[in-house]
């Protein structure tokens, strides 16, 4: 009898141990897929010059901005998913966060979302990190960047992330004397604490404001309708 039961014992573990082996094999699987879509420029051309401007962002952008401002009436800023990967070739790149190496950003326009992705290492290992964003603006015309998924590999990490992130903020607050009217850490608590804002923006060097009236998502554009704003 009592061999019989430290047979069953055996069999019973053995069987647990294979499950949780398979499970955890399954979820290395899942961290480490790389998604189809996700099909960065090579390391080598990235510019690494945080000196270098794109020229998307000079020539074709900011006349965009700038001409649709002059005009002192509602226009649409057109932004192309091409451009926006100019202008990320010239920023610097790898930069570290935490003990990660973040390097080779990838930026998708879908429908109705906006999605980012990037290989991040820690300690050797490289996962791939897929975000997608979907900007709102609400019935009183705040806009909101909401984090809407955060995935390493094919894994949904979206709670974790969040909690991460929220985390992240209140800590950035503590240790630095921050200005939250200002528009860089009223985008950043967008992001990361999904705080709603005025989407009311100064024209660089110009003495006019313009006002985000509606953002539309669609393959490969972002359409962004901006109307005067009072001073």
């Amino acid at each position: 009898m009592k061999l019989f039961k430290k047979t069953k014992f055996k069999k019973v573990y053995w069987y647990w141990l294979f499950a949780n082996l398979v499970i955890i094999i399954f979820i290395f699987i899942l961290l480490f897929y790389k998604p189809h879509r996700y099909t960065p420029v090579k390391p080598t051309d990235f510019k690494n010059n945080s000196n270098q401007i794109s020229s998307y962002l000079t020539h074709e952008l900011l006349p965009q901005l700038y001409n649709g401002a002059q005009r002192q009436e509602p226009f649409d800023l057109i932004i192309t998913q091409k451009g926006i990967k100019d202008i990320i070739t010239q920023a610097k790149w790898p930069q570290e966060s935490r003990g990660i190496t973040l390097s080779a950003p990838e930026v998708f326009f879908v429908p109705e979302n906006i999605i980012f992705m990037l290989t991040a290492n820690l300690k050797g290992a490289e996962f791939i990190v897929s975000i997608v964003a979907a900007p709102t603006l609400d019935n009183e015309g705040l806009l909101n960047l909401q984090v809407a998924k955060v995935k390493v590999g094919v894994m949904n990490v979206t709670p974790l992330a969040k909690m991460m992130a929220k985390k992240m903020y209140s800590d950035h607050l503590a240790a630095a004397d921050i200005d939250t009217r200002d528009l860089g850490a009223k985008i950043t608590a967008s992001l990361l604490n999904d705080e709603p804002f005025e989407p009311v923006f100064e024209i660089p060097g110009e003495d006019k404001k313009v006002r985000v009236k509606k953002i539309t998502i669609v393959r490969e554009k972002l359409i962004i309708h901006l109307t005067p704003a009072g001073p």
